[in-house]
């Protein structure tokens, strides 16, 4: 990263601190905290001189199209098919959750399961465990199905409502009987079941005692059926079950012969046999094997060492469903077995409008017009409270379409990473571990990059970019570690969320208040800055606007603040300055504000109806409904105004001089400041425990709009009152700051996957690896954007109110006329 360099420090000892040491000792402590100081300062300035950003960014694209070069011959030359993988390896993370190699795994609910195996018939042919695994599928789409059935007969599952039919064949060993009734299938077309699922050896093994010759006529049988099992696969899908190990010492007398050495070479017999049918090196009969390993882990759990316990069964099920139902229903966090979706009328629109962006900046770059590309400005990474920057050179016509050639760069590595099937995906695992070690990784960074701050005012600029930035790198790990299963870590994030809306009044709040500017080029800057890379993700990965829920939160809050200081009458410091009387009215405002937040927190169906309404919904709806937008926005309702609020009295004390904001001195006085940090520590503990004992999440939610101000307060104060706590800032925090709205929203789909649920992998085997590189890559991606909004804020958004006005125009219509399409195609039967 970039941070500014440090100015030197003295190490002076204040006068009566201590005895006075000998003339050397002194000398040498003070040598040595000089070149521990000196030795700090130059390893910053070494590394900051050789790792800039821009040649991060550099060393990001080669890795990139490395990985690309590298999954693609992954892909190629040692087996690309994440069903394949489903069904052959995976692991367990934890105790129950089951990782397949490179994909993820859906966890399918009884509506999915009866939508997908509508008016199919399934069928399982085998033995006692195959029973097992018929009994597991069943309960998939009919939870509460009890295990009923009598042995070693067959068994009937039918689910009226949507015509699934689920069979168990009693047929313990792949002999003539079981050819015959795959034969019968082949020749009464009317009953061939769409999924057949097979499986058997344990009772030949037991039944011969394990003698070789048995093994050799299993394989003459299996082969015989490997014909049959060809002829079903052509017209349903076909899955023989590998032998599951047995626990070999808790098996009864009459199973001792089933040993794992034995069951090892019937699983290798049904490999080569199966295998060997393959045509154009594809077999249409499904090898699942990836169940086997599961139960290599849990087979000591098994009650008589044979029949594996319901934990692993329902694993295997899971399996078959997800092969099965995939490709179906798209389930957006089971990407194995899925292929490559069709692009949409918008997305090829989309990537057409890239590619002639790309002609065109290849045009004029050829024809010469080389301006120079003005200045980065020093707030070029500015999130919604801050004023936009205004360039010191004008743009040259180039530089758009430059910004737009890298903007189309960067939404073909979005899609390549959550949309098409080349880097691997995976679940997310909450562990205490992989929570809070990198939290102390990011504090020791943190504490590294500290430098002098410019000014010592409360909040100052480098400070909340400071704040900002350490909340959304917790957030960030809070993200791709799963916490969220976690209630305290939950509560406490939850303040953070809290915490950046409360800078999003108190930020919007004063720019209104000192600066006055209620013009539309201020509104438009800001709506552009927060919503460009929303509305082109939407686009480009086909997702709703709510989808980005905090870009929809803040812009909506940014209309109400806008909306509450410019109606009538507009009141500033300067008019307020001249009568208190001003004072009381900007608090009548906030009041009209906070009944107005009341009126839609306490009527749901009011709220609903208001948002509901078209074109309006389609900002507000997720899945055809508002109520995401409705919790979303009900859990920190309160959290702007009592930004607002806290704005206006800091302002209103700060323009008396009440506060003391001078370099090392107390912000209040030494009792009051007392006072309040105790308070401040006291309100940090009791919240902790309090998140501690919560036992559900929505029992903590609904006193988390109450109660999230005090500690956002408590930090406030804790941060601002000692002087020199306000006199030092994180520059590492800081520049993460400057890019936190951008890092929020890139890390949905490349740094997590399938739409946040789980994790990107680059860097298959090894998770600490992939990590680094998917994080160093995605940090410069989100920096990018921040430099391209930027460059085009500039363009996109004239300062000539005509000019600025025609372009909404435009904006308008052509909104207009997409959101009529797309109802249209809404509304349109069969569409």
């Amino acid at each position: 990263m970039e941070a500014p360099e440090e100015a030197s420090l003295a190490a002076e000892q204040t006068d009566g601190a201590a005895p006075p040491l000998p003339d050397h000792t002194t000398a040498c402590c003070h040598g040595a905290a000089k070149m521990a100081i000196l030795a700090y300062s130059l390893g910053k300035r070494e590394i900051n001189h050789h790792f800039t950003i821009r040649n991060a960014k550099l060393i990001s694209f080669v890795l990139v199209v490395l990985l690309l070069v590298f999954h693609g011959v992954l892909r190629h030359y040692g087996g690309g098919d994440s069903c394949e993988w489903l069904l052959s390896t995976g692991r367990y993370l934890g105790e129950n959750v089951w990782q397949p190699y490179g994909c993820m795994m859906h966890k399918y609910k009884s509506t999915e399961a009866k939508t997908c195996l509508s008016e199919k018939r399934v069928a399982f042919v085998g033995d006692s465990r195959i029973r097992q695994l018929f009994y597991s599928f069943v309960k998939v789409i009919e939870p509460d199905r009890r295990e009923d059935g009598n042995k070693h007969e067959d068994i009937s599952f039918e689910e009226v409502e949507s015509s699934v039919k689920v069979d168990f064949l009693w047929c313990p060993e792949a002999n003539n009987s079981m050819k015959e009734r795959l034969a019968s299938w082949i020749q009464e077309t009317s009953a061939k079941p769409d999924v057949v699922i097979l499986g058997a050896a344990t009772w030949s093994i037991k039944l011969h005692g394990g003698s070789s010759e048995t093994l050799q006529q299993y394989k003459v049988n299996l082969t015989a059926i490997a014909v049959h099992l060809e002829r079903l696969a052509e017209h349903g899908e076909v899955y023989w079950i590998l032998q599951d190990p047995v626990n070999e010492e808790a098996l009864s007398e009459n199973r001792k012969m089933i040993t794992n050495q034995q069951l090892e070479l019937y699983n290798e017999v049904a490999v080569s046999v199966l295998n060997g049918t393959k045509h154009n090196g594809r077999s249409g009969v499904k090898l699942v094997a990836a169940s086997r390993q599961a139960a290599l882990e849990t087979i000591t759990q098994s009650e008589d060492g044979l029949h594996l316990p319901e934990s692993t069964r329902k694993v295997g099920a899971m399996l078959l469903m997800n092969s099965v139902c995939n490709k179906l229903l798209r389930p957006i966090d089971g990407s194995c077995c899925q292929t490559l979706p069709p692009l949409n009328f918008l997305q090829k629109l989309t990537a057409c409008f890239f590619l002639g962006s790309a002609v065109i900046f290849a045009v004029l770059h050829v024809l010469g017009n080389n301006r120079h590309r003005r200045p980065v400005p020093a707030d070029v990474e500015s999130l919604e409270e801050k004023k936009p920057a205004t360039a010191a050179v004008p743009l040259g016509p180039k530089a758009p379409f430059q910004a737009l050639c890298r903007m189309g760069v960067i939404m073909s590595y979005f899609y390549l990473c959550d949309r098409a099937d080349v880097f691997m995906k995976e679940h997310k695992f909450y562990t205490h571990s992989a929570f809070f070690i990198p939290l102390i990784y990011i504090f020791v960074l943190g504490v590294f990059y500290s430098e002098n701050s410019k000014e010592t005012k409360l909040l100052n600029r480098e400070q909340t970019d400071e704040w900002k930035g350490w909340m959304q790198l917790v957030i960030l790990i809070y993200h791709i570690s799963g916490a969220s299963a976690f209630v305290p870590v939950y509560m406490h994030v939850r303040v953070l969320v809290a915490a950046y809306l409360f800078q999003t009044g108190y930020g919007h709040f004063s720019f209104f208040w000192l600066k006055g500017d209620f013009g539309l080029y201020r509104v438009c800057q800001v709506l552009f800055r927060l919503n460009f890379l929303v509305l082109v993700l939407c686009v480009v990965m086909d997702r709703p606007y709510q989808f980005y829920y905090f870009v929809p939160l803040v812009t909506f809050w940014f209309v109400i603040i806008y909306g509450t200081m410019a109606l009538w009458p507009q009141i500033l410091q300067k008019k307020a300055n001249s009568s208190g009387m001003w004072h009381l009215a900007v608090l009548a405002k906030l009041l009209g504000l906070l009944l107005f937040i009341c009126l839609f927190a306490f009527s749901q169906e009011f709220f609903e109806s208001v948002f509901s309404v078209w074109p309006v919904s389609k900002l507000f709806e997720l899945n055809g409904s508002v109520h995401e937008w409705w919790f979303r926005w009900k859990l920190d309702r309160f959290a702007v105004i009592h930004g607002m609020l806290f704005a206006f009295i800091y302002l209103v004390l700060q323009k008396r001089q009440v506060l003391s904001e001078s370099k090392g001195e107390l912000l209040l006085p030494p009792k009051i400041s007392n006072l309040l940090l105790s308070l401040s520590i006291f309100s940090f503990v009791t919240y902790s425990i309090w998140a501690s004992n919560c036992k559900t999440k929505t029992e903590c939610n609904e006193m988390h709009p109450y109660i999230s101000v005090v500690q956002i307060l408590a930090f406030i104060l804790i941060r601002n009152i000692p002087g020199y706590a306000r006199s030092i800032y994180s520059s590492f925090f800081a520049w993460f700051g400057k890019i936190s709205l951008e890092l929020f929203i890139c890390q949905y789909h490349i740094w997590l996957a399938a739409d946040t649920k789980g994790v990107l992998v680059l860097i298959p085997g090894n998770p600490s690896l992939n990590i680094i590189v998917s994080t160093f890559i995605f940090v410069c991606v989100a920096h990018e954007v921040s430099l391209i909004t930027n460059d085009l804020a500039q363009v996109v958004i004239p300062k000539d109110v005509m000019a600025l006005l025609r372009r909404l125009g435009f904006v308008g219509v052509l909104s207009l006329t997409v959101l009529l399409l797309t109802r249209g195609n809404q509304l349109t039967p069969g569409a």
